[in-house]
């Protein structure tokens, strides 16, 4: 389980999660949803161990282990991964290197034959062309190949939880679809996802177990996949004039 207890954090000596709680386990998908500047990014920046995103209470703990103080490469060997919303581009580090090195310093050791076989399945899975397993991370990628490099490192390194902060943004409708089919494949009784988005389309092709509302800081309202279907009607306002005094 992934526990978040009670958890502060400020950036830039602001303030931004006003005392979030929220439990994860593996096997579930949670769906976290909310208007701009509602501290969605915030929380998942602050689970990585980003520095920028100071936790000043509460903790975070990964399968009964505190690692609120861990630093991020310590985060990652416990089992927690995060698709970024904006993935940056590493020129000169070639996609396969990247993954190679990322699973021998998490397992201590790869097959190469094994690695191999798995890259080419899985990104033929998303449609990925096989060239970019040799071309720089995310270098000269469109929006929608960094999202679809997102999903694939998640996908090989098998994680316990996965963050994936607004993987949806940005994507056309066939994007989407096979960045949904990918996290659905991936998930499974030993991952569980925090899937973190503006808006209910990607949530129409992978039905979470339970949608929280994040509102000023604070999750306001949980439920089930219904709720999403409300907020795409009603819209956050409503949530928050009924939500927030």
């Amino acid at each position: 389980m992934l526990e978040i207890h009670n958890l502060y954090v400020s950036s830039e000596n602001k303030e931004i999660l006003k005392g979030v709680n929220l439990k994860i386990k593996q096997g579930e998908i949670h769906a976290l949803m909310g208007p701009n500047g509602s501290g969605k990014s915030s929380l998942a920046f602050a689970l990585a161990g980003h520095p920028r995103y100071r936790i000043t209470s509460g903790q975070v703990k990964l399968d009964g282990e505190d690692i609120t103080v861990l630093a991020p490469d310590k985060r990652a060997k416990a089992g927690l991964f995060l698709a970024m919303q904006y993935p940056i581009a590493v020129p000169g580090v070639s996609v396969a290197n990247f993954l190679r090195t990322s699973i021998k310093n998490l397992n201590g050791s790869v097959d190469t034959a094994s690695f191999v076989k798995t890259l080419k399945s899985k990104m033929g899975e998303l449609k990925i062309d096989e060239s970019f397993a040799s071309r720089g991370i995310n270098d000269g990628f469109s929006g929608g190949e960094k999202k679809k490099m997102e999903v694939l490192q998640f996908s090989i390194l098998a994680p316990k939880y996965a963050v994936l902060d607004e993987t949806d943004s940005g994507l056309d409708i066939d994007a989407l679809k096979l960045v949904a089919k990918g996290i659905k494949k991936a998930a499974g009784p030993k991952l569980g996802v925090l899937l973190i988005t503006h808006y209910q389309r990607i949530l129409k092709h992978i039905k979470p177990d339970y949608v929280h509302i994040l509102v000023g800081g604070r999750i306001v309202q949980s439920g089930d996949h219904k709720l999403a279907e409300e907020i795409e009607e009603e819209g956050y306002q409503a949530i928050s004039n009924t939500k927030i005094q």
